[in-house]
């Protein structure tokens, strides 16, 4: 009699039942088979693609986000294109294949938004967030937008684009317009709102070439703190309070089960999706099935759970989802938010590259994190 064991070795051994049985893996949103083989061919021709394009230099167009974009047009047709396949053609050498028409698409729009943007805008904006102080300078330069025009939709664009870090599309895609006319939205406020604020309030930190245009430069003395010079209150810290130690005794209290199959009426099931709310496997599934996650809905409080989007490219792409869950938790001190390894199973990240964006989550004592994360944390 074969043992399960052997039959996965003769399975292996064997292209046509190997790639049947990879595929099963895609369907069954299999984390393991998912990790080793979709993001192993994708890595296999980002190398090929990214030596001819240079593409990991470009925004938009590193790896994990032409990954996930493959992904997600994959699964949201449970893997048709893949089954599909001539015959004879290998499902590594089909997925390649397929992988080089999302970097060529990535390209095009990469290229056509390159176009459009002004470089004193690019180079105002480079210059914020190379500063210590990113946070707080982008929100007072979106509150600026939003105190220039009696438009509420601009203000929506300035606070998802500036604020929120979500890229043009995305909020082209939230609001109902089109791309075209989020951009020419964008360059306004850009240049209308944005260039001179930041050239009148931040000028110690930007100079201009002889040809007349910006160019960054490092801000050799530590900035004061824009909530200062605004009027805008900062939060007090009492250095004379110790933080608590992540002991023992705190750790074991705010740590996520493993294993959620029931809530508390004050317990939110945070997970990690995608922005277009399939949530077809993981936790996300799980999200869907008990605790009303909404198809569809890929960001933000849906029944008793908790969407952040972790398949939209690299950590940095996350990062504006995290935080603003973590405000989220901060006013809703009366729930209790447990938070799943949220991008470390099909998104394929590592504990140690999501964990750091729940630094600050750690004095948070309505928010849980998993085991992994806070051994990242406590280091």
């Amino acid at each position: 009699m074969i043992n399960f064991a052997d039959r996965i070795v003769s399975i292996m051994s064997d292209t046509h039942n190997k790639d049947t049985f990879i595929l099963d893996g895609f369907r069954s949103y299999d984390e393991g088979i998912t990790k080793e083989y979709f993001y192993g061919y994708c890595h296999r021709a980002y190398a090929v693609f990214d030596h001819k394009y240079q593409l990991r230099n470009k925004t938009g167009l590193d790896f994990y986000s032409l990954a996930h974009e493959y992904y997600i047009q994959l699964s949201s047709h449970d893997f048709r294109q893949l089954e599909d396949r001539p015959k004879d053609m290998k499902l590594s050498t089909w997925m390649m294949g397929g992988f080089r028409f999302v970097v060529l698409d990535a390209l095009k729009a990469y290229n056509k938004e390159l176009e459009n943007l002004t470089t004193e805008s690019d180079v105002v904006l480079e210059y914020v967030r190379s500063t210590d102080h990113e946070e707080d300078m982008l929100f007072q330069i979106a509150e600026a937008v939003a105190s220039h025009y009696h438009d509420r939709k601009m203000q929506e664009i300035a606070h998802m684009i500036l604020y929120a870090g979500f890229k043009q599309k995305e909020v082209a895609k939230q609001l109902g317009m089109t791309p075209a006319a989020i951009n020419q939205r964008y360059k306004k406020m850009m240049d209308e709102v944005v260039t001179p604020f930041v050239i009148e309030h931040y000028s110690a930190g930007l100079h201009f070439s002889a040809g007349g245009s910006i160019s960054p430069e490092k801000v050799c003395m530590e900035m004061a703190s824009p909530c200062m010079d605004f009027g805008y209150s900062s939060i007090h810290t009492d250095t004379s309070i110790q933080k608590p130690l992540f002991g023992k005794i705190m750790h074991n209290q705010r740590v996520t089960p493993e294993y959620i199959t029931t809530l508390a009426d004050n317990e939110i099931f945070v997970f990690g999706s995608n922005l277009q709310g399939i949530h077809a496997g993981g936790a996300a599934r799980t999200a869907r099935i008990n605790f009303g996650a909404v198809m569809g809905n890929g960001v933000g409080m849906q029944g008793q759970s908790y969407a952040i989007p972790t398949m939209q490219g690299g950590v940095e792409t996350i990062k504006p989802y995290v935080d603003e869950f973590i405000k989220y938790a901060k006013q809703h001190r009366n729930l209790h938010f447990l938070v799943t390894p949220i991008g470390c199973g099909i998104a394929g990240f590592e504990p140690e590259d999501i964990a750091p964006l729940f630094e600050s989550a750690k004095d948070i004592e309505n928010i849980a994190l998993p085991e992994s994360f806070w051994a990242v944390l406590s280091e």
